[in-house]
């Protein structure tokens, strides 16, 4: 792993997101910014995927369940070579691949269609099973928001996934402790995460989400656990990257006006 070479694709995946969704004037900064380092990870270094072929049997699967942040992942689709960049300015357009939530019937590369919080964890855990009866070795990934882990239906599957003991599965919580309407844990507490979680049946591993080497460290940890699945509680900034995004609520949904753009870019040369 080239340390070096992935906080370059991390920046230049944040300046990206910064353009589309100023182009669009309208999109989810915070969310996507804060999710930037780990799918940075995933798409650069640890998942095993072919750009040229998105639909290979051979593949491992990730599903963006917190689909609002789909500008982090189309980004880390067209720096990774799934379809051509220019494409991104067409964020959320009509007539577009990159819709505001990920459409897998559109875009190459894109496992699962997301949006609705707490189905995309869901459909993970059944993609994993399937595979566990398969008996294929494929690994399964799925981001998660801190504030989508208030949705019943998340427990629900990671009961199933705990269960069925899916070794494949790895969770990756987004935990920057904010959502539209404020502060986490102010708007419905989910902590303690990791107590829940060991609680269900995971491996629970926390650490750094903009620590790229931590990242990797954990990815590899879940790939070595072979009795239960893994849940990476992974703190992280909302808005990480952008001095006047970061820890603000306010950026979760809402679109940078051009001068605004402008710093933005300026603080990610």
């Amino acid at each position: 792993m080239n340390i070096s070479a992935l906080e370059n694709t991390a920046k230049e995946m944040r300046r990206e997101i910064i353009k589309m969704i100023t182009a669009a004037a309208s999109g989810h900064p915070g969310g996507s910014l804060s999710a930037t380092d780990i799918l940075t990870v995933l798409y650069f270094d640890k998942m095993n995927i072919r750009p040229e072929d998105p639909t290979w049997e051979g593949r491992d699967y990730f599903v963006l369940s917190k689909g609002h942040a789909a500008p982090a992942l189309y980004a880390a689709l067209a720096l990774r070579g799934f379809f051509p960049k220019e494409e991104l300015a067409g964020l959320r357009k009509i007539g577009s691949r990159l819709q505001g939530h990920p459409v897998s019937t559109k875009c190459p590369g894109v496992d699962v269609s997301t949006g609705s919080l707490g189905q995309g964890v869901s459909v993970a855990c059944g993609i994993a099973k399937g595979l566990k009866i398969d008996g294929k070795d494929n690994r399964v990934y799925t981001l998660l928001g801190d504030g989508e882990c208030q949705e019943g239906q998340v427990w629900e599957a990671l009961m199933f996934a705990a269960h069925y003991k899916l070794n494949n599965l790895t969770v990756i919580i987004d935990h920057n402790h904010l959502q539209i309407d404020g502060n986490v844990d102010d708007v419905m507490a989910t902590s303690p995460l990791d107590q829940k979680l060991d609680a269900f049946g995971f491996n629970v591993l926390q650490i750094n989400g903009h620590n790229l080497e931590s990242i990797a460290t954990a990815i590899d940890r879940a790939k070595e656990c072979t009795h239960k699945p893994t849940a990476i509680i992974a703190n992280t900034i909302k808005g990480r990257g952008v001095s006047f995004m970061e820890n603000q609520a306010g950026w979760h949904g809402s679109a940078p006006k051009p001068e605004e753009a402008e710093q933005a870019l300026q603080e990610l040369a």
